[in-house]
């Protein structure tokens, strides 16, 4: 059983040692400047030291290897916000904001990636349906809490929930890449900042009272 074992195991670390190469090799390549419609195939394999056709055997083609790269960076750029919109609010807008420094400096991070990704999605079918599932599972975690804040009568109970969390997820999303292009970092704290205000008063906040009604706002 052992020797049956220790073969495929060392297969197995062939076949993730090729693959992390590769991913390796197109991070690098990136991040000297080339933009990831421009990086050719061939390249990726000579810098990732693997033949053209092993590049095939673990990436069918350069949209899984995108696909592939994001994973992590999307990931990275959604944990800490999905950490937030789970967690007790009772911090208030300190909270947020902190999730919106890691979104911040995790888009920095895999800047070249996730714009890549957004630019790709806008016509290659499977980077565009990965994108689009990542952002479903974003927007259900929104979503559950938006829901859950509307039963305990904590926000407006005539908010459309589902449409308030499309319109965060765009916002946020948007406004980050946006900065992030025109801004190499002094103005992170003010966007992380001014991102929690809005989210806090969009969820939090209460219309106002009819006149002569006292305004009570909500509290989480």
């Amino acid at each position: 059983m052992a020797s049956t074992t220790r073969p495929r195991r060392k297969v197995r670390e062939r076949r993730e040692d090729v693959r992390n190469r590769v991913l390796s090799a197109a991070t690098e390549m990136m991040a000297d400047g080339t933009p990831y419609t421009e990086l050719p195939v061939q390249r990726i394999a000579e810098r990732a030291d693997v033949a053209r056709s092993t590049f095939y055997l673990h990436f069918p083609d350069k949209s899984r290897l995108l696909i592939a790269l994001a994973e992590q960076a999307v990931e990275e750029l959604f944990g800490e916000a999905v950490i937030w919109w789970r967690a007790d609010h009772a911090g208030g807008q300190d909270g947020v904001a902190h999730a919106m420094r890691q979104m911040i400096a995790a888009y920095r991070e895999h800047r070249r990636v996730l714009d890549a990704l957004g630019e790709v999605a806008g016509y290659d079918p499977d980077v565009a349906a990965f994108w689009r599932d990542r952002k479903r599972r974003f927007d259900e975690v929104v979503r559950d809490r938006l829901d859950a804040e509307r039963r305990a009568g904590t926000v407006d109970p005539a908010m459309d929930v589902p449409a308030t969390a499309q319109v965060l997820i765009w916002m946020v999303e948007r406004t980050i890449a946006g900065h992030c292009r025109h801004d190499e970092g002094p103005g992170d704290e003010r966007i992380a900042r001014t991102l929690a205000r809005v989210i806090w008063l969009t969820v939090y906040g209460m219309p106002p009272s009819p006149p002569g009604v006292p305004r009570e706002p909500a509290a989480p």
